[in-house]
């Protein structure tokens, strides 16, 4: 795990969202029981009205901006 990118509070919901950026070590995966599909994307093939939370969507449209950027920023960020 890495620096902190994102953190999301989710008030509606009580809930604060923390995301890190991490380094993948391998292509090999294992997704935790709670998940139903899990695949890795390129940034173009992304099928972002698939993505099950509005959060993990707004993080990765954060940490995409970054890296065009080249910039690593943490975002706050309230979702209604």
């Amino acid at each position: 795990m890495q620096d902190l990118l994102s953190v999301l509070s989710v008030a509606r919901v009580g809930q604060v969202h923390l995301y890190f950026r991490a380094a993948l070590t391998s292509d090999q995966f294992n997704p935790g029981f709670e998940t139903q599909e899990a695949q890795l994307f390129d940034e173009k093939d992304i099928p972002w009205d698939e993505l099950a939370f509005t959060t993990v969507k707004l993080t990765l449209q954060c940490f995409f901006a970054d890296r065009a950027k080249g910039v690593q920023n943490v975002h706050h960020l309230n979702v209604s």
